[in-house]
C-alpha cells in the first residue's frame, strides 16, 4: 500500500464516492510525471545540443508545475469541488500528452526523453481514468 492510499483509507469524511483505488493511481502518475519533468529539463540543459532542446524543455517544466498541480488538488478533499477538480485533471492530462509527444521525438537519442515520455503516458492515462470515474 503506498502512502497515498494510505492517506485517502485515513480520511475522515467520505470521499465523495470517487474510487480510491483510481484516484491514488491518479496521484501517484501525477507525483511521479512531475519529478520525471523536471529532471528531463534539467537533463536537457546539461547536453550539449540544449538550443535543440528548447521546445522539450519548456514543454517538461510546463507539465512538471500541471501535474505537481493536479496532484496536490487531488489530495484535497474538504469542501470538494468536482469542477476544479475536473479541469485541473485536464489541464494535466494534456500537458502530459504534449509532453509526451516531443520527448518521443528526442528519446532514440537522449534516455532521459524516453523515460519521461513514459511516465507522462502514464498519468495521461491514469489521469483519463479517474475523468472517466468523476
Amino acid at each position: 500500500m503506498t502512502v497515498t492510499q494510505d492517506m485517502l483509507r485515513t480520511y475522515p469524511k467520505d470521499l465523495g464516492g470517487v474510487n480510491q483505488e483510481i484516484l491514488a493511481r491518479c496521484i501517484d502518475a501525477c507525483i511521479e510525471c512531475a519529478q520525471a519533468c523536471t529532471a528531463c529539463a534539467d537533463a536537457c540543459l546539461s547536453e550539449d545540443m540544449v538550443a535543440e532542446l528548447t521546445k522539450c524543455i519548456r514543454t517538461n517544466l510546463d507539465c512538471a508545475d500541471l501535474c505537481d498541480a493536479a496532484g496536490r488538488v487531488l489530495s484535497r478533499h474538504t469542501g470538494y469541488d468536482v469542477n476544479i477538480t475536473r479541469a485541473a485533471v485536464e489541464a494535466c492530462r494534456a500537458a502530459c500528452k504534449a509532453c509526451a509527444d516531443e520527448c518521443e521525438r528526442h528519446a532514440d537519442m537522449h534516455e532521459h526523453c524516453r523515460v519521461c515520455a513514459e511516465a507522462c503516458r502514464r498519468c495521461e492515462q491514469a489521469c483519463d481514468e479517474l475523468l472517466r470515474a468523476i
